[in-house]
Order: C-alpha cells, then sequence, then structure tokens
C-alpha cells in the first residue's frame, strides 16, 4: 500500500542581513514530535485542491505573514517526511524567497494561527541555529548545513534532497 503524502510548500526568506524568518510550530501540529515542546519551521503550508505550487506559496506567506511576492522564488530544496506511525507523510518543497527585514503580520487573526498550532515567529541568524541548546526543535532538523549552502553560493539548479 502506499503510503498517503500531504503536499506543502515553504519559504526560505532572508533579509538582507541573511536572517531566516522561522515559524514556531507547538503541539498538537503534526510536525511536532512527542517528545519536542515545538518546533521551527519555514513559513508555508499545504497545497489546496486546483492550487499549484507558487499559488499556494503565495496564498500562505500572505496569510501567515504578510508577505506579497510577485516574483517566481527559486526552487532550492525538496524533502519527504515519513515518520514511523504518523499518516499523512508530508512531502515539502521550499522557495527562497529574498527581502528586506520586516514585522510578520499575515491576514490570519492570533486565533487562527493558533488554531494552526502557529505560536510566534522570529528572523534567526545561522550562527544562532547552529548554537541553539534548548528543547525545541528545527525543521529539517540539520537546517543549518542546507541554509549556510544557499548563504555562500548561488541557488542550485534543482532543488536539493533534504532529510527530516
Amino acid at each position: 500500500m502506499t503510503p498517503e503524502l500531504r503536499r506543502a510548500v515553504r519559504a526560505i526568506i532572508l533579509d538582507e542581513d541573511d536572517r531566516i524568518l522561522l515559524c514556531r510550530f507547538v503541539p498538537p501540529h503534526p510536525v511536532v514530535p512527542e517528545q519536542a515542546t515545538a518546533v521551527w519551521s519555514a513559513p508555508g503550508g499545504g497545497i489546496e485542491p486546483g492550487e499549484d505550487s507558487l499559488t499556494a506559496l503565495r496564498r500562505e506567506l500572505r496569510e501567515e505573514i504578510g508577505l506579497v511576492i510577485t516574483t517566481e522564488p527559486p526552487h532550492v530544496w525538496h524533502q519527504t517526511v515519513m515518520a514511523a506511525g504518523r499518516a499523512p507523510g508530508i512531502i515539502n518543497d521550499y522557495f527562497l524567497v529574498r527581502t528586506g527585514h520586516f514585522q510578520p503580520r499575515g491576514d490570519l487573526t492570533d486565533d487562527q494561527l493558533a488554531g494552526e498550532h502557529l505560536a510566534g515567529f522570529r528572523w534567526w541568524r545561522v550562527t544562532d541555529i547552529a548554537a541553539y541548546a534548548g528543547s525545541e526543535l528545527f525543521s529539517p532538523r540539520d537546517l543549518t548545513t542546507p541554509l549556510t549552502a544557499l548563504l555562500t553560493a548561488p541557488p542550485p539548479d534543482h532543488p536539493i534532497p533534504l532529510g527530516l
């Protein structure tokens, strides 16, 4: 039997100081494993029926963080997450968005964000992610490796596969 996979899009949003904007997801969001208190992940979400990837990305960014993108950002990472005992699995496609620093505030109300188990936003430097010693996780777990590659080289010609 083929496992059910949920398709999602996410944006690697980098400001002029190479900080990345991440969302803090809390339980019972499906990206947060049982032993974790929260997971920091790139903004984005599921592709709705009838949407293509870029339409979904634009909608998710406007709803969650208030960012409107009109260009076609490069597709830089691809991730398939299959967790034992969890269905559906998730396919995340990540797109690189460069923008000026801004305060995230999208179309969704605080109650709607809470309903999505989204508990906040933060701009991170790659060095702060690498040095983080708390109980919260990042997605992907080794975010610093692919993020450092994006900061030190041009975007890849083809999406780089990521692990969990």
